[in-house]
């Protein structure tokens, strides 16, 4: 299996000629050891060494193992935005959800998406594409799911202080309009971040980040944590 980094790697060499590479070099340079021969290693890594954007405990891994390994320690949280308007933001999204290891994201609207946010952490993240808010919440209710919309309107409850459900879908909407008329409807709650400065909204991969640190905040165990 080849690399996940879309960027080149180096070889050898060019490792030891680097005095602060980032990642790690060639597996006999770093380990001084035999190569392993367990299928969950990457042959090419191995050998070139491993610069991608992961956790030093997965370096060398594939790309397969790592999702697996990921998969056996997701969270109950999904997330969901909104792309009606194929927002730059949800790049952003997707990253942190993987920090967090969200169940799934979920794409609401078009398909296509911009991914130079996600910093090829899109890889890693489980990702479901529902053509309507409708779909995304017959599709909760059927998994037994909450849909808690994230948006700063009227009748919304502070996020900090609401106590949010174990299982759920933290839902946002796109840059500008927020969430939409028929999410905010179909939402079982809608929570607002607390703002004190003049502008009217947060960035929404800012807020999606806040909202998704609450969830990590009441439900997951940090001793889990990297």
């Amino acid at each position: 299996m080849t690399s996940d980094s879309p960027e080149h790697q180096p070889g050898p060499t060019e490792w030891q000629a680097r005095s602060a590479p980032v990642g790690v070099g060639p597996w006999l340079i770093e380990r001084g050891a035999p190569l392993p021969s367990d299928p969950m290693f990457d042959a090419e890594l191995l050998a070139d060494g491993d610069s991608r954007n992961v956790v030093d405990a997965y370096r060398y891994w594939t790309r397969d193992a790592i999702v697996a390994d990921i998969d056996a320690r997701r969270h109950p949280l999904h997330i969901a935005i909104e792309n009606f308007a194929h927002d730059a933001n949800i790049g952003t999204v997707v990253r942190t959800a993987n920090a967090f290891a969200a169940a799934a994201v979920h794409i609401v609207g078009r398909r296509r998406w911009n991914r130079r946010g996600a910093m090829v952490t899109d890889r890693y993240q489980r990702i479901e594409h529902h053509e309507t808010v409708a779909d995304l919440v017959a599709w909760a209710r059927e998994a037994g799911l909450v849909v808690v919309a994230v948006d700063n309107t009227p009748g919304s409850v502070r996020l900090e202080t609401v106590a949010l459900p174990r299982d759920c879908v933290l839902l946002f909407g796109q840059e500008g309009p927020g969430v939409s008329d028929d999410a905010q409807a179909a939402a079982d709650l809608t929570v607002s971040i607390a703002q004190f400065g003049s502008t009217r909204s947060i960035n929404a991969g800012v807020a999606a980040g806040i909202a998704m640190h609450a969830w990590i905040s009441q439900h997951a165990d940090l001793d889990q944590a990297w």
